[in-house]
């Protein structure tokens, strides 16, 4: 993978085939190892040809060992630990901790009221995580019924709506978008939104909310 690579989750992450007899969990070390390197690396402003040079490595290597296809020896990891002024601790932070996650069942989701929740309109929470990671808010959005009041939300952060069954015309800021089954739209939360005409009931559609570091 390239460092332009347009996928925010290629950039910061990374990815290897995996034998599907493999548990998941069989190189929880060279995957933080990974996830630690290509983080420093990025801070510190160094493409990955940059870093193999710094410490002396090929490319090739230094690849392999960002996206976990390899296994550090650690005369290796005293190198990338001194390339990144980094102590050898900080490469291997993460790998004897749990990751969090949520299931959440077919309906099973908390029913909650937001801000400008109108009759008929249904705001299904599907799960949370703790801590740092709470910054994404999942829903689903169920409309019932149509109504002479619609509910206008702002909020900090970036908001995606994937539209799952109905249509509706929904509005940001001066511009409006007839959505469809299939169709996504993705925008700034600090603008004025909401839909604005309710064409097709019911209308379903999942909505998650990015929030800033600073606003959870």
């Amino acid at each position: 993978m390239s460092d332009d690579d347009p996928l925010l989750r290629n950039a910061a992450g990374s990815a290897r085939d995996r034998d599907r007899s493999e548990p998941l969990e069989s190189k929880v070390l060279e995957q933080a190892i990974a996830l630690n390197v290509r983080n420093l690396r990025l801070q510190s402003g160094l493409s990955v040809a940059d870093m193999a040079d710094r410490i002396g490595i090929s490319k090739a290597m230094m690849s392999k060992i960002e996206n976990a296809q390899t296994s550090c020896s650690l005369a290796t990891l005293q190198r990338l630990a001194r390339g990144l002024d980094a102590p050898v601790t900080a490469l291997v932070r993460g790998a004897d901790s749990d990751r969090e996650a949520v299931y959440t069942e077919a309906g099973g989701g908390l029913r909650i009221a937001r801000n400008g929740t109108q009759a008929g309109h249904e705001y299904e929470l599907l799960g949370a995580l703790r801590g740092q990671h709470k910054r994404l808010e999942s829903l689903m959005v169920t409309l019932n019924e149509d109504s002479q009041t619609y509910p206008l939300f702002q909020h900090p952060g970036t908001e995606f709506i994937h539209m799952l069954e109905g249509e509706m015309v929904y509005g940001h800021g001066r511009q409006t978008y007839r959505l469809a089954p299939g169709d996504s739209l993705q925008f700034d939360g600090e603008g004025s939104h909401g839909p604005v005409e309710l064409t097709v009931l019911p209308i379903r559609f999942l909505s998650i909310i990015a929030f800033p570091d600073a606003s959870v």
